[in-house]
Protein backbone atom coordinates (compact mmCIF):
# COMPACT_ATOMS: atom_id res chain seq x y z
CA UNK A 1 0.00 0.00 0.00
CA UNK A 2 1.41 3.54 -0.66
CA UNK A 3 0.13 7.48 0.42
CA UNK A 4 0.96 10.65 -0.82
CA UNK A 5 2.58 12.82 2.19
CA UNK A 6 1.04 16.27 2.34
CA UNK A 7 3.85 18.51 1.12
CA UNK A 8 4.38 15.63 -1.94
CA UNK A 9 7.84 15.70 -1.45
CA UNK A 10 8.00 12.00 0.09
CA UNK A 11 5.67 9.22 -1.11
CA UNK A 12 5.53 6.47 1.50
CA UNK A 13 5.45 2.84 0.37
CA UNK A 14 5.32 -0.08 3.06
CA UNK A 15 7.03 -3.33 1.57
CA UNK A 16 10.23 -4.60 4.18
CA UNK A 17 11.53 -4.71 7.22
CA UNK A 18 13.59 -1.89 6.54
CA UNK A 19 13.10 2.02 6.34
CA UNK A 20 15.21 3.32 3.86
CA UNK A 21 14.35 7.27 1.32
CA UNK A 22 15.18 6.58 -2.19
CA UNK A 23 15.11 9.11 -4.93
CA UNK A 24 14.15 8.36 -8.05
CA UNK A 25 16.97 8.94 -10.82
CA UNK A 26 14.86 11.03 -12.66
CA UNK A 27 13.62 13.08 -10.35
CA UNK A 28 17.40 13.65 -8.77
CA UNK A 29 18.11 14.97 -12.13
CA UNK A 30 15.13 17.52 -12.98
CA UNK A 31 15.85 18.68 -9.23
CA UNK A 32 19.68 19.51 -10.22
CA UNK A 33 18.68 20.74 -13.35
CA UNK A 34 15.78 23.33 -11.54
CA UNK A 35 18.84 24.32 -9.42
CA UNK A 36 21.31 24.93 -11.97
CA UNK A 37 18.79 27.23 -14.09
CA UNK A 38 17.27 28.99 -11.05
CA UNK A 39 20.94 30.26 -10.90
CA UNK A 40 21.45 31.63 -14.71
CA UNK A 41 22.48 28.46 -16.72
CA UNK A 42 20.78 27.47 -19.51
CA UNK A 43 18.77 24.05 -20.27
CA UNK A 44 21.30 22.41 -22.02
CA UNK A 45 24.24 23.07 -19.76
CA UNK A 46 22.51 22.43 -16.70
CA UNK A 47 21.54 18.76 -17.98
CA UNK A 48 25.70 18.13 -19.33
CA UNK A 49 26.16 19.23 -15.16
CA UNK A 50 23.42 17.41 -13.72
CA UNK A 51 23.96 14.37 -15.49
CA UNK A 52 27.78 14.58 -14.55
CA UNK A 53 26.66 14.41 -10.75
CA UNK A 54 23.86 11.94 -11.55
CA UNK A 55 26.19 9.38 -13.06
CA UNK A 56 28.42 9.64 -10.31
CA UNK A 57 25.94 8.68 -7.40
CA UNK A 58 24.72 6.06 -9.78
CA UNK A 59 28.29 4.52 -9.94
CA UNK A 60 28.41 4.85 -6.39
CA UNK A 61 30.88 7.68 -6.53
CA UNK A 62 28.86 9.64 -3.97
CA UNK A 63 31.00 12.40 -3.30
CA UNK A 64 31.41 13.56 -6.54
CA UNK A 65 27.70 13.59 -7.49
CA UNK A 66 24.74 15.23 -5.77
CA UNK A 67 27.38 16.56 -2.77
CA UNK A 68 29.04 19.07 -5.06
CA UNK A 69 25.34 20.96 -5.90
CA UNK A 70 25.57 22.83 -3.00
CA UNK A 71 29.04 23.64 -3.49
CA UNK A 72 28.63 24.46 -7.46
CA UNK A 73 25.26 26.25 -6.53
CA UNK A 74 27.22 28.91 -4.62
CA UNK A 75 30.16 28.95 -7.06
CA UNK A 76 27.73 30.67 -9.25
CA UNK A 77 25.71 32.71 -7.29
CA UNK A 78 28.87 33.94 -6.20
CA UNK A 79 29.91 34.73 -10.03
CA UNK A 80 33.22 32.33 -9.67
CA UNK A 81 31.50 30.25 -12.79
CA UNK A 82 30.34 31.51 -16.19
CA UNK A 83 27.36 28.85 -16.60
CA UNK A 84 27.11 29.76 -20.22
CA UNK A 85 30.20 29.95 -21.35
CA UNK A 86 31.43 27.86 -24.04
CA UNK A 87 35.45 26.23 -24.56
CA UNK A 88 37.38 27.27 -27.21
CA UNK A 89 40.68 26.25 -28.96
CA UNK A 90 43.67 28.15 -28.72
CA UNK A 91 45.45 26.06 -30.61
CA UNK A 92 46.02 22.40 -31.82
CA UNK A 93 47.87 20.13 -34.58
CA UNK A 94 46.33 17.00 -35.83
CA UNK A 95 46.68 14.88 -32.60
CA UNK A 96 46.96 17.46 -29.62
CA UNK A 97 44.82 20.60 -29.08
CA UNK A 98 44.67 23.32 -26.18
CA UNK A 99 41.31 24.15 -25.11
CA UNK A 100 40.09 27.40 -23.04
CA UNK A 101 37.68 26.56 -20.85
CA UNK A 102 36.57 30.31 -20.46
CA UNK A 103 35.80 29.62 -16.84
CA UNK A 104 33.19 27.86 -17.52
CA UNK A 105 31.39 24.53 -15.69
CA UNK A 106 34.15 21.75 -15.54
CA UNK A 107 31.69 19.05 -16.75
CA UNK A 108 30.91 21.31 -19.61
CA UNK A 109 34.58 21.54 -20.56
CA UNK A 110 35.65 18.39 -19.98
CA UNK A 111 33.07 16.60 -22.29
CA UNK A 112 34.32 19.25 -25.11
CA UNK A 113 38.05 18.23 -24.51
CA UNK A 114 37.40 14.57 -24.51
CA UNK A 115 34.86 14.84 -27.56
CA UNK A 116 38.20 16.22 -29.34
CA UNK A 117 40.52 14.10 -28.16
CA UNK A 118 38.33 10.80 -29.31
CA UNK A 119 37.89 13.04 -32.84
CA UNK A 120 41.44 13.18 -33.08
CA UNK A 121 42.33 9.57 -31.90
CA UNK A 122 39.88 8.21 -34.83
CA UNK A 123 42.53 10.20 -37.34
CA UNK A 124 45.94 9.39 -35.59
CA UNK A 125 45.33 6.82 -33.40
CA UNK A 126 46.00 8.86 -30.29
CA UNK A 127 44.48 12.53 -28.97
CA UNK A 128 46.05 14.62 -26.20
CA UNK A 129 43.91 17.69 -24.82
CA UNK A 130 45.04 20.13 -22.20
CA UNK A 131 42.34 22.85 -21.00
CA UNK A 132 43.11 25.93 -18.96
CA UNK A 133 40.48 28.18 -17.54
CA UNK A 134 38.39 25.31 -16.65
CA UNK A 135 36.85 24.38 -12.72
CA UNK A 136 35.71 21.12 -10.83
CA UNK A 137 34.88 18.87 -13.35
CA UNK A 138 33.61 15.85 -11.31
CA UNK A 139 34.15 12.27 -11.61
CA UNK A 140 37.70 12.00 -13.47
CA UNK A 141 36.20 8.46 -14.71
CA UNK A 142 33.36 9.87 -16.56
CA UNK A 143 35.79 10.64 -19.46
CA UNK A 144 37.72 7.61 -19.04
CA UNK A 145 33.84 6.14 -19.88
CA UNK A 146 33.02 8.69 -22.48
CA UNK A 147 35.82 7.36 -24.71
CA UNK A 148 35.28 3.45 -23.77
CA UNK A 149 31.94 4.48 -25.05
CA UNK A 150 33.33 5.04 -29.05
CA UNK A 151 35.67 2.08 -28.31
CA UNK A 152 38.59 3.22 -27.29
CA UNK A 153 41.03 3.59 -24.14
CA UNK A 154 40.88 6.86 -22.00
CA UNK A 155 42.54 8.78 -19.25
CA UNK A 156 41.57 12.01 -17.72
CA UNK A 157 43.23 13.78 -15.00
CA UNK A 158 42.55 17.12 -13.05
CA UNK A 159 44.50 19.31 -10.63
CA UNK A 160 42.58 20.70 -7.90
CA UNK A 161 42.82 23.56 -5.01
CA UNK A 162 45.93 23.01 -2.66
CA UNK A 163 44.81 19.88 -0.27
CA UNK A 164 48.00 17.34 -0.45
CA UNK A 165 50.64 17.94 2.16
CA UNK A 166 53.73 16.75 0.29
CA UNK A 167 56.08 14.09 1.94
CA UNK A 168 58.10 15.31 4.66
CA UNK A 169 55.92 19.04 4.53
CA UNK A 170 53.50 20.75 7.32
CA UNK A 171 51.23 22.63 4.59
CA UNK A 172 49.49 21.38 1.60
CA UNK A 173 51.02 22.14 -2.08
CA UNK A 174 49.07 20.41 -4.30
CA UNK A 175 45.25 19.05 -4.84
CA UNK A 176 44.20 15.58 -4.73
CA UNK A 177 44.40 15.53 -8.25
CA UNK A 178 42.69 12.70 -9.46
CA UNK A 179 42.94 10.68 -12.54
CA UNK A 180 40.54 8.10 -14.46
CA UNK A 181 41.72 5.61 -16.75
CA UNK A 182 39.43 3.25 -18.86
CA UNK A 183 39.90 0.42 -21.45
CA UNK A 184 37.09 -1.33 -23.18
CA UNK A 185 36.77 -5.23 -23.22
CA UNK A 186 34.28 -7.67 -24.65
CA UNK A 187 30.47 -7.75 -24.35
CA UNK A 188 30.52 -4.11 -22.32
CA UNK A 189 32.83 -4.70 -20.09
CA UNK A 190 35.94 -2.40 -19.12
CA UNK A 191 38.59 -1.49 -16.49
CA UNK A 192 36.98 1.90 -14.94
CA UNK A 193 40.04 2.84 -12.72
CA UNK A 194 38.97 6.83 -10.84
CA UNK A 195 41.32 7.36 -7.81
CA UNK A 196 42.73 10.56 -6.55
CA UNK A 197 46.38 10.70 -5.34
CA UNK A 198 45.65 11.00 -1.53
CA UNK A 199 44.66 8.72 0.85
CA UNK A 200 41.44 9.50 0.15
CA UNK A 201 39.18 12.43 -1.60
CA UNK A 202 38.33 15.80 0.51
CA UNK A 203 34.27 14.26 -0.65
CA UNK A 204 35.12 11.39 1.36
CA UNK A 205 35.75 13.43 4.17
CA UNK A 206 32.54 15.71 3.67
CA UNK A 207 30.48 12.35 3.69
CA UNK A 208 31.50 11.28 6.68
CA UNK A 209 31.08 14.56 7.89
CA UNK A 210 27.39 14.52 6.59
CA UNK A 211 26.93 11.35 8.51
CA UNK A 212 28.35 12.62 11.60
CA UNK A 213 31.12 9.49 11.39
CA UNK A 214 34.75 10.32 12.19
CA UNK A 215 37.29 9.38 9.36
CA UNK A 216 39.64 6.20 9.37
CA UNK A 217 43.48 7.35 10.86
CA UNK A 218 45.39 8.08 7.80
CA UNK A 219 43.32 10.12 5.41
CA UNK A 220 44.11 13.58 7.74
CA UNK A 221 46.76 15.42 9.45
CA UNK A 222 45.54 18.15 12.08
CA UNK A 223 48.05 21.63 11.88
CA UNK A 224 50.22 20.65 14.34
CA UNK A 225 50.74 17.75 11.72
CA UNK A 226 49.03 14.96 13.79
CA UNK A 227 46.50 12.36 12.65
CA UNK A 228 43.00 13.73 12.48
CA UNK A 229 39.89 11.62 13.08
CA UNK A 230 37.61 13.82 13.28
CA UNK A 231 35.31 14.78 10.06
CA UNK A 232 34.49 18.35 10.69
CA UNK A 233 38.22 19.35 11.86
CA UNK A 234 40.04 17.37 8.71
CA UNK A 235 37.21 19.51 6.55
CA UNK A 236 38.22 22.58 7.88
CA UNK A 237 42.14 22.10 8.28
CA UNK A 238 42.29 20.68 4.54
CA UNK A 239 45.66 18.74 4.76
CA UNK A 240 45.01 15.27 3.01
CA UNK A 241 47.87 12.55 3.18
CA UNK A 242 49.30 11.42 -0.07
CA UNK A 243 48.31 7.85 -1.53
CA UNK A 244 50.54 5.44 0.53
CA UNK A 245 50.38 7.71 3.71
CA UNK A 246 53.42 7.96 5.91
CA UNK A 247 56.75 8.11 4.11
CA UNK A 248 57.78 4.60 5.52
CA UNK A 249 54.85 3.25 3.75
CA UNK A 250 55.78 4.97 0.55
CA UNK A 251 53.80 8.19 1.15
CA UNK A 252 56.11 9.77 -1.71
CA UNK A 253 54.88 7.93 -4.65
CA UNK A 254 50.83 9.33 -4.39
CA UNK A 255 52.73 12.76 -3.70
CA UNK A 256 55.05 11.96 -7.05
CA UNK A 257 51.69 11.26 -8.99
CA UNK A 258 50.10 14.03 -7.93
CA UNK A 259 52.81 16.47 -9.59
CA UNK A 260 52.87 14.20 -12.27
CA UNK A 261 48.93 15.30 -12.56
CA UNK A 262 49.85 18.72 -12.19
CA UNK A 263 52.10 18.84 -15.06
CA UNK A 264 49.79 16.85 -17.91
CA UNK A 265 46.60 19.34 -16.84
CA UNK A 266 48.31 22.55 -15.06
CA UNK A 267 52.34 23.22 -16.62
CA UNK A 268 50.70 22.16 -19.94
CA UNK A 269 48.03 23.84 -20.33
CA UNK A 270 48.81 27.55 -18.58
CA UNK A 271 46.40 26.93 -15.67
CA UNK A 272 46.97 27.64 -12.15
CA UNK A 273 49.04 24.62 -10.62
CA UNK A 274 50.44 23.36 -7.46
CA UNK A 275 50.06 25.63 -4.87
CA UNK A 276 48.81 28.57 -7.27
CA UNK A 277 45.27 26.86 -7.44
CA UNK A 278 43.57 28.78 -4.83
CA UNK A 279 41.46 27.62 -2.11
CA UNK A 280 37.62 27.49 -2.38
CA UNK A 281 35.95 31.02 -2.53
CA UNK A 282 37.75 32.64 -6.13
CA UNK A 283 37.74 31.87 -9.84
CA UNK A 284 40.26 28.42 -9.68
CA UNK A 285 41.60 28.62 -13.26
CA UNK A 286 42.15 24.95 -13.23
CA UNK A 287 43.31 23.14 -15.81
CA UNK A 288 42.72 19.28 -16.95
CA UNK A 289 44.09 16.30 -19.25
CA UNK A 290 42.59 14.45 -21.77
CA UNK A 291 43.99 11.12 -23.92
CA UNK A 292 42.11 9.53 -25.72
CA UNK A 293 43.91 5.95 -27.31
CA UNK A 294 42.72 3.88 -30.76
CA UNK A 295 43.11 0.40 -29.91
CA UNK A 296 42.91 -0.45 -33.70
CA UNK A 297 46.42 1.11 -34.41
CA UNK A 298 47.66 -1.33 -32.43
CA UNK A 299 47.82 -5.06 -31.93
CA UNK A 300 44.59 -6.80 -33.21
CA UNK A 301 42.60 -8.06 -29.99
CA UNK A 302 42.65 -5.84 -27.48
CA UNK A 303 39.12 -6.44 -26.02
CA UNK A 304 39.78 -10.02 -25.53
CA UNK A 305 43.17 -9.73 -24.12
CA UNK A 306 41.55 -7.35 -21.55
CA UNK A 307 38.73 -9.26 -20.56
CA UNK A 308 41.16 -12.26 -20.19
CA UNK A 309 43.48 -10.58 -18.10
CA UNK A 310 40.20 -9.01 -16.01
CA UNK A 311 38.58 -12.57 -15.89
CA UNK A 312 41.70 -13.80 -14.82
CA UNK A 313 41.80 -11.60 -11.61
CA UNK A 314 38.31 -12.25 -10.44
CA UNK A 315 38.98 -15.66 -10.79
CA UNK A 316 41.57 -15.82 -8.28
CA UNK A 317 40.95 -17.06 -4.90
CA UNK A 318 40.25 -15.02 -2.51
CA UNK A 319 41.49 -14.68 1.16
CA UNK A 320 38.28 -14.27 2.54
CA UNK A 321 35.31 -16.47 0.22
CA UNK A 322 32.79 -13.88 1.28
CA UNK A 323 35.00 -10.88 -0.48
CA UNK A 324 36.32 -11.91 -4.02
CA UNK A 325 38.62 -10.21 -6.18
CA UNK A 326 37.60 -7.39 -7.82
CA UNK A 327 38.88 -5.26 -10.50
CA UNK A 328 38.36 -1.68 -11.02
CA UNK A 329 34.81 -0.86 -12.27
CA UNK A 330 33.60 -3.83 -10.40
CA UNK A 331 32.17 -1.99 -7.16
CA UNK A 332 30.21 0.85 -9.55
CA UNK A 333 28.70 -1.85 -11.83
CA UNK A 334 27.25 -3.80 -8.00
CA UNK A 335 26.43 0.00 -7.28
CA UNK A 336 24.52 0.32 -10.62
CA UNK A 337 22.45 -3.18 -9.78
CA UNK A 338 21.86 -2.22 -6.70
CA UNK A 339 20.28 1.38 -7.32
CA UNK A 340 18.05 -0.59 -10.54
CA UNK A 341 16.85 -2.73 -7.98
CA UNK A 342 15.93 -0.29 -5.53
CA UNK A 343 13.99 1.95 -7.63
CA UNK A 344 16.16 4.69 -6.94
CA UNK A 345 19.46 6.47 -5.30
CA UNK A 346 20.14 6.30 -1.47
CA UNK A 347 21.28 9.51 0.05
CA UNK A 348 22.35 10.58 3.62
CA UNK A 349 19.79 12.49 5.76
CA UNK A 350 22.09 15.26 6.13
CA UNK A 351 21.76 15.55 2.00
CA UNK A 352 17.97 15.58 1.93
CA UNK A 353 18.06 18.66 4.52
CA UNK A 354 20.63 20.10 2.58
CA UNK A 355 18.18 20.20 -0.32
CA UNK A 356 15.90 21.03 0.90
CA UNK A 357 17.38 24.41 2.08
CA UNK A 358 18.39 24.88 -1.15
CA UNK A 359 14.87 23.91 -3.00
CA UNK A 360 13.66 26.49 -0.59
CA UNK A 361 16.56 29.10 -1.20
CA UNK A 362 16.29 28.79 -4.81
CA UNK A 363 12.59 28.88 -4.98
CA UNK A 364 12.39 25.62 -6.76
CA UNK A 365 10.36 22.48 -6.09
CA UNK A 366 11.46 20.43 -3.41
CA UNK A 367 13.39 17.09 -4.56
CA UNK A 368 10.60 13.86 -4.11
CA UNK A 369 11.88 10.91 -2.50
CA UNK A 370 10.41 7.62 -1.45
CA UNK A 371 10.32 6.38 1.94
CA UNK A 372 10.31 2.34 2.14
CA UNK A 373 9.16 1.55 5.86
CA UNK A 374 9.21 -1.57 7.05
CA UNK A 375 6.44 -4.56 8.48
CA UNK A 376 6.22 -6.99 10.36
Amino acid sequence: MSRISRNCSIVFIIVTNDRQLITPLKEARRFMVDCFKAVGSNQTHAEIVSDNLLEADYRGHYTHGMNRLETYINCLQHGLVSPNSVPTIDKETEATALVNGNNGFGAVVGQYCMNLAIEKAKNTGIGLVVCHGSNHYGMAGMYALQAIKKGFIGFSATNSPCLMVPTRAKKSALGTNPMGFGVPAKDGDSFVLDMATTVAALGKIEIQRRKGKPIPPGWALNKEGKVETDADVAFQEKLLVPLGGEEINAGYKGYGLAVVVDVLSGILSGSNYGPKVPNFGTVENIGHAFISINPKVFAPGVENRMSDLMNHLRNMEPVDPNLPVLVAGDPSRKNMEKVKKDGGLSYVQNQHDTNKKLAQRLNVSPMKSILIIGHT
